[in-house]
């Protein structure tokens, strides 16, 4: 049965409980772990969701909040939908069966 994954990215809840409001704010502390990445890097891994997050960065990530990746991400999987199908059964015409229109035939009442 297929599966739909996916995760929600809460660095930026993270950062609020630590009273950290700007993203400039991490920088320093990334850099103290070895993790160097421009303003706008930093800036899109705070406000957005990453689709690729090295290792590296969790853990400085991990390091500088005490927390766990868990904290970091959380996940969510679930069964998969399966597509429903069209019948012929209810609401659905088929056309080439579908009856078609007499024409009128319009009179005078004289």
């Amino acid at each position: 049965m297929k599966r739909d994954v996916n995760y929600e990215w809460r660095l930026a809840e993270m950062m609020a409980r630590h009273g950290m409001h700007n993203s400039t704010d991490l920088a320093p502390l990334l850099r103290e772990r070895g993790i160097d990445l421009s303003p706008s890097q930093i800036y899109r891994i705070v406000t957005q969701r990453p689709e690729r997050v090295s290792m590296m960065l969790v853990a400085a990530l991990t390091d500088i909040f005490q927390c766990g990746p868990q904290d970091l991400m959380t996940f969510t999987a679930a069964d998969a939908k399966k597509p429903r199908k069209a019948t012929a059964a209810g609401n659905v015409v088929n056309l080439t069966d579908a009856i078609k229109p007499v024409r009128a035939r319009i009179t005078r009442d004289d």
